[in-house]
């Protein structure tokens, strides 16, 4: 056997490539910084804490919940979005993206004034029982309110991306327009659909600032971090913000994972 040939690399390559090291870097390098500065007898004590596994169990419970209730009707809202042409498109596609472009405190604020005790939708609740403010269901709220332009845009890209002559062959052979929907067009955008109810679900449980204006109590793991910040300082809030990334991981690995072996079935 000859030599094996040389790979030659354009300068332009190495040049993205360091960019690109430097991009990785600026993600990584606080990530880090906050491991190492974090003891495992610290984070063990810190793990034991009732209020830390509540807060952990909470945050994920309600992010998982949102996601699953308002993807059904995301999902199919988006398929609208890709396959049909109706006025004001453009305007409701913009609208769509609002909750990703304002301040997640103005948020808050915003879905204050309907889910509120004193709000028509608030009354209502109220005459079951149900309270929307301080409650996991503003939790719910708050969370897909940030999060659901992620699943949208996904699926309706996956959509996009599926011959529409395959939805017309099957409505040709006799099926009817659910079931067309339900056994060609979802199954061949399950890819985008998946991906964008991941990116719901992580997007939701990273939020912050519309569930601290909804629902400071019962009290999800960010806001957790951020009050054990402001009373006790860095020290106290380290450990749990590190455990709640490591648990956030392990899950957000998890699903890709699965997600991937169903796709490949």
């Amino acid at each position: 056997m000859g030599p094996s040939p040389k790979i030659k690399t354009e300068p332009l390559s190495l040049v993205f490539a360091a960019l690109g090291g430097v991009v990785l870097l600026f993600i990584v390098a606080p990530l880090a910084s906050m491991f190492l500065n974090c003891s495992l007898p610290e984070l063990a004590e810190t793990a034991k804490e009732t209020d830390v596994r509540n807060s952990i169990w909470l945050t994920l419970w309600t992010s998982m919940a949102a996601t699953v209730i308002f993807a059904i009707a995301a999902i199919p809202f988006a398929y609208l979005l890709a396959r049909k042409d109706f006025p004001l498109k453009g305007l409701v596609t913009a609208i769509i993206d609002i909750p990703i472009v304002i301040p997640h405190s103005a948020a808050g604020i915003a879905l204050l004034g309907v889910l509120s005790r004193s709000s028509l939708l608030g009354r209502a609740a109220g005459k079951i029982g149900l309270s929307l403010v301080g409650s996991s269901a503003g939790i719910m709220a708050a969370m897909a309110f940030v999060s659901i332009p992620y699943l949208i845009n996904s699926a309706r890209d996956g959509f996009l991306a599926v011959p529409d002559r395959l939805e017309k062959a099957a409505l040709n052979l006799g099926a009817s327009p659910l079931r067309v929907f339900l056994t060609v067009s979802v199954p061949l955008a399950a890819r985008s659909i998946v991906s964008g109810l991941i990116l719901m679900w992580a997007r939701g449980m990273s939020e912050f600032g519309a569930v601290l204006i909804i629902a400071y109590h019962p009290m999800i793991t960010p806001v957790l971090i951020y009050e054990r910040f402001g009373a006790f300082g860095l020290k106290y809030a380290r450990p749990v913000a590190v455990i709640f990334i490591a648990v956030c991981l392990v899950f957000f690995v998890f699903l890709r994972l699965l997600a991937k072996e169903k796709q490949s079935a």
